[in-house]
């Protein structure tokens, strides 16, 4: 005959009687009920605040870096540049509906200045492509789909940014997009890799996690974003705040009309050697031996292949 087993109650485990306090029912849910007395983790009013905003940064860092541990992510070669450069069949298509617009309206100067700029956009697709095939060559540089040693990140949004993940989508690689919360709504490019698609609320956080791994940067034409993102790591290798890595813009033409670094050295606001923090490459392939040569130079190969050199 089996013994039953009597499941011990503590005194905590009820209520306190009805009969002691009549009104213990209403007393009881009002309790419960209050914003404080849910759990921290649970109070999303509290996790908001003012004062627990270290906190926010803090989980904004660690759920991504415990994801890119876990996914053996060592390396990873940054590519920035517009969100607006798209490829050149879209670039075409928005020129074309821009050209009807203008035809029935030819003195319309805001219409004139659209088809400007559609016009320069045709043009800036190849940059698209460019990023593309940065993005394979980086992908195939690795030993198979799941070597995340040296992968492609960029900040998760279209142009540029799709266009290098999409590079590394192509060849069966793997890649990381940082995207950020903004005011409105935004998607990331299809093109990332799902278990390496991070959204960010803080824009400080995004980009320690653009450099904390950064073995080189490649930066395509590009606006306010682009630029924020050059000057910044410009600035912290000059100052010595972070190594030295490979800082290479693409599109020559671009970028001697937008910014004028020897005006700059001249003026004496820069010195003769932070020029060469960065170089200036035509395309994906001269960048990507450009990177790897870098770093064979300062005998850091990014790929260490032997048991020995992977200890060193």
């Amino acid at each position: 005959m089996k013994k039953k087993i009597f499941k011990r109650r503590f005194p905590w485990q009820r209520p306190k009687l009805k009969s002691e306090e009549p009104r213990v029912h209403s007393l009881i849910k009002e309790l419960m009920n209050s914003p404080n007395y849910k759990l921290a983790e649970e109070d999303v009013d509290f996790l908001q605040s003012d004062e627990t905003r270290g906190v926010r940064l803090q989980l904004d860092y660690l759920k991504a870096e415990l994801k890119m541990k876990e996914m053996g992510i060592e390396h990873t070669i940054v590519v920035f540049g517009s969100a607006r450069i798209m490829e050149q069949k879209t670039a075409i298509k928005k020129l074309k509906e821009i050209q009807k617009e203008v035809e029935k309206n030819p003195t319309d100067k805001i219409l004139l200045h659209k088809l400007l700029v559609a016009e320069r956009m045709v043009e800036k697709s190849k940059y698209y492509d460019d990023a593309r095939e940065f993005g394979r060559l980086v992908g195939k540089s690795g030993k198979g789909p799941e070597d995340c040693r040296v992968v492609i990140m960029t900040g998760g949004g279209p142009g540029i940014m799709e266009a290098a993940n999409r590079g590394s989508f192509d060849v069966g690689a793997k890649s990381i997009g940082l995207n950020i919360d903004l005011p409105h709504e935004q998607y990331p490019n299809p093109y990332i890799s799902p278990e390496l698609c991070f959204r960010f609320h803080y824009f400080a956080i995004r980009k320690l996690h653009f450099l904390h791994r950064a073995k080189a940067l490649v930066i395509y034409p590009g606006g306010f974003g682009t630029f924020d993102e050059l000057f910044e790591t410009l600035t912290l290798v000059q100052t010595q705040k972070t190594e030295a890595i490979p800082i290479v813009l693409i599109g020559k033409e671009y970028w001697q009309k937008a910014v004028d670094f020897d005006f700059l050295k001249d003026e004496g606001v820069i010195d003769c050697y932070d020029i060469e923090i960065f170089t200036i490459k035509e395309n994906a392939k001269d960048a990507w031996e450009y990177i790897l040569n870098w770093h064979k130079k300062k005998k850091r190969p990014l790929f260490k292949n032997s048991e020995k050199e992977r200890n060193e």
